[in-house]
């Protein structure tokens, strides 16, 4: 392959290193999804954060994205709540289910605790932990539903930095899951970088910042999802997102995206309504979205799901819509698993 050709899904992964842990990882989601087969439970393989694309092998400088991990680790608290079992894909400290309720800078968790003295008179007296009295239902809910969880064995959570570990990754989980075939959802909702530094133009050590300007030649990331639909998951039922910051090419992305992957659904968001809207966009069931002689506007369904914007700034919204979008999500991969056995 030439340095200037791009890199297919095949390309990519005969010539950049799997990460070290990958054997270790694959071992624990095997056995996770043959505990989920036996119990006859849906599954569902949730990607969430940023990637890293490091610029060095013996890495000090590297490129990231703003991502949190909030709508995945958000969502997986829903879908977990819907009967799913979660793999739960993260980037390495991110949000994750249940304890992102106590961010550092939202809501910090030792805001919640508080020192009780006991009396001097007391034979005992060594101040104790306690959580604060108007903190201890919330707390209750949270903690009740992650004790929930951990007794039935329906969380498992897989870490990625690099856009490297995750590509290994997702394909590894995507063939494990093919063994579920329909009742497997993907919820790709991963921020994916765009761009790599493959290992062969890495330099070994550190860059010098005395050389003055630094440019570098990046290469696209391969687009992966045709290789998932095509190869990796044997009809599993595959949801990506697309994010944009003009509102006009929501719809012409996500219908693109359709097109030339082949998948199920497409949640488009734009990036300062993301937290109050989304669409989902479709193929229409009686329509193929190949054939060029056919309306584009009827091969393709497009619904909003929206909830109430708080009317302050600093207010918190009331629902988060990530409960929506799992319950829909759930319904149309209920109908989907159905149709098989029809």
């Amino acid at each position: 392959m030439s340095e200037s050709a791009p890199f297919s899904a095949d390309s990519y992964f005969a010539t950049q290193p799997p990460p070290a842990s990958l054997e270790h990882d694959i071992l624990g989601v095997r056995e996770f999804v043959q505990q989920q087969l036996k119990k006859d439970r849906n599954v569902v393989l949730v990607t969430s954060g940023g990637t890293t694309v490091p610029l060095e092998l013996n890495v000090v400088r590297f490129l990231d994205n703003f991502s949190a991990g909030t709508r995945g680790a958000t969502s997986a608290e829903y879908f977990l709540k819907a009967g799913y079992a979660v793999i739960f894909m993260h980037r390495q400290f991110s949000l994750q289910p249940f304890s992102r309720h106590y961010s550092h800078s939202t809501n910090p968790f030792l805001d919640f605790l508080e020192i009780e003295t006991p009396p001097v008179a007391s034979p005992d007296s060594t101040p104790q932990i306690c959580v604060a009295k108007e903190k201890r239902e919330d707390l209750m809910s949270v903690l009740t539903a992650y004790k929930s969880v951990q007794a039935s064995g329906t969380l498992h959570t897989l870490a990625f930095v690099t856009v490297n570990d995750y590509l290994w990754l997702l394909r590894a989980v995507s063939q494990e899951l093919s063994a579920l075939r329909r009742r497997a959802l993907y919820y790709l909702a991963a921020a994916v970088s765009d761009f790599f530094l493959p290992r062969q133009k890495m330099s070994e050590h550190k860059i010098q910042s005395g050389k003055g300007s630094l440019h570098i030649e990046m290469d696209q990331v391969p687009k992966i999802l045709k290789s998932m639909v095509d190869e990796w998951t044997k009809d599993g039922f595959i949801v990506s997102f697309k994010l944009e910051t003009d509102p006009a090419l929501l719809i012409p992305k996500a219908r693109a995206a359709l097109k030339r992957y082949g998948h199920q659904l497409v949640i488009g968001n734009e990036l300062h309504t993301r937290k109050y809207q989304v669409l989902f966009v479709t193929p229409s069931s009686h329509t193929s979205i190949l054939d060029d002689s056919v309306d584009e506007d009827s091969a393709f369904t497009e619904t909003w799901l929206r909830v109430d914007i708080p009317s302050t700034p600093s207010a918190v919204s009331q629902k988060e819509i990530e409960e929506d979008i799992v319950f829909e999500l759930a319904r149309r991969h209920s109908e989907w698993i159905n149709e098989k056995k029809l």
